[in-house]
């Protein structure tokens, strides 16, 4: 079973959110298990206080360490073993579907770490957290929306939580590649049609079709994606000569209309 514990200010809202759908079912199949710790209940004064200002002057406050660190602590001991432990930050390297395969991959059990207000204190960081991760480069209010990020994408590649390898291989950016265009009945909707090698039944023309507007959709929306890109396979290389050419005719139809 693979498990993940969410160390957070607000574990209901969280819990309740990575108890729905997929991983709701998941859950309770005992394919995984996704417990939430309040932050809170390991502070050591009435007020259940766990920020404080901090050294030096500046705006706001930080989250102490030593409430999430008896926190952390109260996990891994649980488990009889440190657990490899996740800070949510706009200070780490930006989250990818690689580094889900990667953590879905290494590890058996997580703990996501959600900081609030304008950070914590960096001897926790220190001490107990293994890598930082960010959803991208702006700031969010708390780690919450990360750590269900990262919860949710690392949860569905986890063995027996989709019903096959089949519903993410052909997934944007599984393999470098945006997904293609799909289409679902009516055949026709307000003068749109379905493209018609969709409808032939022809399976390799389809799976030639689908690779193709994966390679276009990725070259016009993300370039920096498809830079990264290596087309070795004969039927690639003419793939691309085709994309080519359609897009060179596109390109003039529109500076000549």
């Amino acid at each position: 079973m693979y498990r993940i514990d969410i160390m957070t200010l607000f574990p209901e809202t969280v819990g309740d959110v990575l108890s729905e759908s997929i991983l709701g079912r998941a859950q309770e199949r005992d394919y995984l298990r996704i417990e939430c710790h309040q932050i809170r209940d390991y502070t050591t004064n009435k007020q259940k206080q766990v920020d404080d200002y901090p050294y030096g002057g500046g705006r706001g406050c930080l989250m102490q360490v030593q409430p999430l660190y008896d926190c952390w602590k109260h996990i891994c001991n649980s488990y009889g073993e440190r657990v490899h432990t996740i800070f949510m930050s706009p200070c780490g390297k930006t989250f990818t579907q690689q580094e889900a395969k990667r953590l879905s991959r290494d590890y058996d059990k997580l703990i996501l770490v959600c900081g609030h207000y304008e950070g914590v204190d960096q001897r926790f960081i220190d001490m107990c957290v293994d890598e930082e991760i960010s959803l991208g480069d702006f700031v969010l209010t708390g780690g919450e929306i990360a750590a269900m990020a990262v919860a949710d994408a690392v949860c569905r590649l986890v063995p027996g939580v989709l019903p096959s390898e089949e519903c993410y291989e052909e997934e944007s950016h599984w393999n470098g590649l945006l997904e293609y265009p799909q289409y679902s009945r009516p055949e026709s909707w307000m003068d749109n049609h379905v493209p018609p090698v969709l409808l032939s039944g022809n399976h390799a023309e389809i799976a030639k079709w689908r690779r193709k507007q994966s390679i276009i959709r990725t070259k016009l929306r993300r370039p920096d994606m498809y830079e990264k890109l290596t087309f070795e396979t004969k039927q690639d290389k003419k793939l691309l000569a085709e994309i080519e050419k359609e897009l060179e005719e596109l390109q003039n139809g529109q500076e000549n209309p």
